[in-house]
This record gives C-alpha cells, structure tokens and sequence, in this order.
C-alpha cells in the first residue's frame, strides 16, 4: 500500500519523541572515532514544508514541534534537535520540518554513511533529489526497506543505527516488524535498532513492544508518550512509542530527564503520560 504520506503529520509529537531520541543515539555514535551506517527502511520525502496543504490540513506541528521553539526552559538534551529545526528555519518562523534523514545527516561524520530506502514513488523522488549531490555518503533506494535492509548487513564497519519506522496502514506491518528485527539480528546482532510505533486502540499496538520485549538475549529499552486520553471512538493516535533494541546505557537517564517535560509541554489533557522500561545488559 503506497498511500501513505508522512507530510500530514510532519513536526508532530510523535517526530518529536522519534527524532528526539534518534539525535541522541546518533550523538552517543559520535562518542566513538570509528565510523557507522545510518541505515532507514521507510525514510519519506526527508524533508517536508509545512506551508504545503499536506502539512496545513490539520497542522500537527502546532501542537508538536511548535510548542517547543522559543520556550527558554527547554532542557538541554533537546536542544541539538531543537536546533537541526532552527538551521532550516532560519527567519525563526516555522516552514520546514526535518525528516529522519535530514536529522541524521548533519550529524554524520566524513566517514558515516547513510541508506535510505522509500517506496512511495513521490517521496522517493523528492528524497533522492535532496541528497542527490551527497555522492556515495548517501544512498537512496526506491525498495521496501523491511526486505532491503538484508543487502547492507552486516554494514562494512560493523557499527549501525537502523530506524524501523513505517506507516503501519497494513496491518501486517507490525508481524513484519518483529521477522525483520529476529532477521536483523541473525545478520548483525550487535546494531542498534529503533523502532517507532503508534498507540492506538488496535490489538497489533498495543502488542508489538511485548513481543519484542520477548526476543532472546537482547538488551533494549521501550519508551512511551502519551499527549491525550485514547478516543472514545477507538479512532486516532493518542500517543507513540520508541522500541530500541541495544540502546546507549546513558540514554534511561536522559529519558527520564526529558519525558516529563515533553509530557508538561505537549499533551493535551489529563491523559498525556510517559512510560519507560528497559533491560540493559
């Protein structure tokens, strides 16, 4: 299914959470001078304009991304993505949110890599075209990346950030969330791997962390927001979450240093939560 369009929801709580954390992990990977793949299996347009109708149709990132700039308590390990934001938004109005690829590259070293796979052929389009002048720092397939991601591991030098995050509109994503995440680790069982997932009311949500949890000898942390109470409709997202297998050992203590505040600064009624467990080895 190619409907799905990340440009809806760009800037959102949930891209606060996802990018959030994923500058964090890229950060504790450029603690080490050895260098490492960044490697996105559903990687979208990279970078979406908020001006556009997409983006404009219900406005999410007023409500995400945008209750954050110009605050002045923001703690200080939100403030490299905070400013990833402010770089492409330089006339301090909001315009243009990062994707994943566009937060993670200015991050990457000389010797870094990138591998973004998109199969929508409008973002891939879009993708392909930012990064077209990256030469070989930067590949960009058009490729189901929950298959793909097989060529490139294990990555050459053997340390990898990978992000699992897609839309979910099949139903069977969630299944294939955890065959790609056991193959993954057959192949490369030392990367780090982030997935994202929606709370929402369905079975498949609410069980995909439990079954990861349930994969052996792993270390791994999951990590929850909630901005609202779940509808009584049973319709909509009420939160997101963050399933990291391998996580930095320095990263339950920024969580926790952090989680409240976007809890405080983000949701929308008695609702909003955060939740955080983790088995670090």
């Amino acid at each position: 299914m190619l409907s799905y369009r990340h440009a809806f929801h760009a800037g959102n709580h949930a891209d606060v959470l996802k990018h959030f954390v994923l500058v964090q992990l890229l950060e504790y990977f450029n603690q080490k001078d050895k260098p490492y793949w960044y490697i996105d299996t559903h990687a979208g347009a990279g970078c979406y304009s908020l001006d556009e109708t997409f983006a404009r149709k219900n406005a999410e990132f007023e409500e995400g991304v945008g209750r954050l700039l110009g605050r002045k308590d923001v703690p200080k390990e939100l403030k490299s993505y905070l400013k990833l934001v402010r770089d492409l938004n330089p006339s301090g109005k909001l315009h243009l949110y990062p994707g994943s690829p566009c937060c993670a590259e200015p991050l990457l070293r000389a010797d870094d890599k990138m591998r973004l796979f998109e199969l929508h052929p409008a973002d891939y389009r879009i993708l392909n075209k930012t990064f077209a002048d990256a030469g070989n720092k930067v590949m960009v397939l058009e490729q189901d990346g929950f298959t793909g991601i097989n060529a490139f591991l294990p990555p050459q030098p053997r340390r990898a950030l990978v992000l699992i995050d897609p839309p979910y509109e099949v139903k069977t994503d969630y299944r294939t969330v955890v065959a790609m995440i056991k193959e993954s680790l057959r192949r490369f069982p030392s990367g780090t791997y982030m997935v994202w997932y929606p709370k929402l009311h369905s079975m498949q949500s609410r069980e995909l962390p439990e079954k990861l949890k349930r994969l052996p000898d792993i270390s791994w942390l999951n990590v929850s927001l909630d901005v609202q109470k779940p509808s009584e409709d049973g319709f909509g997202m009420h939160g997101s979450g963050l399933f990291i297998v391998n996580p930095p050992w320095t990263l339950p203590a920024t969580l926790k240093k952090v989680m409240p505040y976007l809890v405080s600064v983000l949701g929308l009624d008695d609702g909003a939560k955060f939740e955080m467990e983790f088995k670090i080895d």
